[in-house]
């Protein structure tokens, strides 16, 4: 059986080939509808399916998305790129992800891999991209947006939350709650980098003790991101002498290995051990007890982050959604807010 082609379908409908490819490509020309709707009629009747490889060799563009992560398994990052994936296909895009597993020569292979198949564009979240994929970067025409992290080293477009305030926040209000001071479960850099969203919460625990006089020393701990292994190192602290009583956790991941933990240890949570994370994936409404955490608004920020992909035009001064311009290129910072649940101390009402 012959190939159905755009002639085909011209030829069905009463039209050119050019008023077609308008209808299939939405654009760039308008189609009155009656005449839309024949070739709509058409493409149904003959079973045509666009080239997308012929498609994409002329305009030397897919309707493809590059999203990098760096270990989907974790709810973060897998929520995000979920969110993405909803606001691509809500522009006619279709999300390829890559993991990249926290390690620099898979996140360069997956920047090369992606930029060679002329995506319309690439979304980086990068624990921090190395020097490497930042050259990678450079070297290519689509447009790159950087989320979650963005290192000064690149200069590009960036849709970022405020980690720093949403950290204050919770510290804040941990102290609230009448305790002595709040200890802080970072991660695992002995180096503090700027524009790492970890070592941004650290730096909103640091300002929020020092504005309340409590001392932070020798109350930063450190922990791998996920509940696995933060759980083990939540067991040590937990059975300690100098057991805090409170615990800012710079993930929800790793909240939810420390919940574990203290209750493997017969702690009362939150009446022995206050614990707030962050990140507010949708596992930390379930836990035992409900996790307090930092909450932002994820599908505005996919929206924000796929529409910087593919409008080359659109500037980041000013958003509905709370986005302000900053850093040296064109960013767009959402706000973070307190999402309170029982872990912190509090009661709130229940959801229904």
């Amino acid at each position: 059986m012959a190939k159905v082609t755009r002639d085909d379908v011209a030829r069905l409908a009463g039209t050119s080939t050019a008023v077609v490819s308008y209808v299939i490509n939405n654009g760039p020309r308008p189609v009155a509808p009656a005449t839309k709707e024949r070739v709509l009629a058409a493409i149904k009747e003959l079973g045509y399916r666009p080239d997308r490889v012929a498609q994409a060799m002329a305009s030397r563009r897919t309707d493809l998305i590059g999203l990098i992560v760096p270990d989907a398994r974790q709810p973060f990052f897998g929520e995000m790129a979920h969110a993405i994936e909803q606001a691509a296909a809500e522009r006619g895009q279709m999300v390829l992800v890559g993991n990249s597993d926290y390690l620099d020569e898979r996140e360069v292979h997956y920047l090369r891999a992606f930029l060679g198949m002329r995506v319309s564009g690439l979304i980086l979240i990068s624990a921090g991209p190395s020097e490497h994929a930042a050259a990678e970067i450079d070297a290519w025409e689509a447009r790159v947006v950087l989320m979650h992290r963005r290192p000064e080293a690149i200069d590009d477009v960036a849709v970022v939350l405020d980690d720093t305030g949403g950290a204050q926040l919770a510290t804040r209000h941990l102290l609230e709650h009448g305790h002595e001071y709040v200890a802080c479960l970072g991660g695992v850099e002995s180096t503090p980098e700027q524009g790492d969203p970890v070592t941004d919460h650290i730096e909103g625990w640091s300002r929020a003790m020092r504005e309340a006089g409590r001392s932070t020393e020798g109350r930063l701990f450190q922990s791998p991101y996920n509940r696995y292994d933060t759980y083990r190192v939540a067991l040590d602290l937990l059975a300690g002498p100098d057991r805090p009583t409170a615990l800012f956790c710079a993930t929800d991941d790793q909240a939810i290995g420390v919940l574990r933990a203290a209750r493997e240890l017969d702690l009362d949570v939150p009446g022995e051990l206050a614990v707030v994370g962050f990140d507010d994936v949708k596992e930390a409404a379930l836990t035992d007890p409900p996790l307090t955490t930092v909450g932002s608004d994820r599908e505005a920020m996919a929206k924000a982050a796929v529409d910087l992909v593919l409008d080359d035009s659109l500037r980041v001064s000013s958003t509905r959604n709370g986005g302000v311009q900053g850093g040296k290129g064109r960013v767009r910072q959402f706000p973070s807010g307190l999402v309170i649940r029982r872990s912190c101390g509090c009661h709130p009402p229940k959801p229904y």
